[in-house]
């Protein structure tokens, strides 16, 4: 191997693949074979917990990564903590809740529903709430949107099942505080 040193090339590719890398991958770049790349990775990994840098190797998903130690995650809630989004309007969370309790819901059976544009399904999108679960047999095959596992996030839900029951077909009522 020519250039770099093991340990410099070893951490640039970690921290620059941001994915778990595997062996093989380390040893191509190190331009070594698998058992002398994954002692150069040991080695790396040794150097890493003695020097006490604020991350550590991790063996995952079948290659390696950079972490933070678990013992320091609590001191990084400062700067880790995502912004707050800006609340959503009563449009959004209406259309949020058609899509909610009547999935798949394509976007003219949620005008339909509501009397009104569902034009906020983009935002609920770029918020990562809903997504395109496929297409209606209906004329022209419109969108079927569906919510998202961070939309169960956001509400605290651990299933759909846990939404609370409608009164009928009147979303109203969900809207009030």
């Amino acid at each position: 191997m020519s250039g770099p040193g093991a340990p410099a090339l070893i951490g640039a590719t970690l921290l620059a693949a941001g994915r778990p890398v595997t062996l093989a991958e380390l040893a191509r770049v190190l331009e070594l074979g698998e058992d002398a790349a994954a002692r150069a990775v040991a080695v790396f990994a040794a150097a890493l917990e003695a020097a006490a840098l604020g991350f550590v190797l991790e063996a995952v998903a079948g290659g390696y990564r950079l972490v933070v130690p678990p013992a320091l995650a609590p001191h990084l809630a400062p700067v880790l903590a995502p912004p707050a989004l800006p609340a959503l309007s009563t449009a959004a969370l209406e259309v949020l809740a058609v899509i909610a309790y009547r999935q798949p819901v394509t976007r003219a059976e949620i005008e339909a529903m509501r009397g009104a544009s569902a034009g906020t399904v983009v935002t609920l999108q770029e918020r990562e709430l809903v997504k395109v679960v496929g297409r209606s047999a209906a004329v022209g095959q419109p969108l079927l949107y569906g919510t998202t596992d961070r939309f169960l996030m956001e509400f605290g839900l651990s299933a759909l099942a846990e939404l609370p029951p409608l009164e009928g077909a009147d979303f109203a009522h969900l809207l009030r505080g």
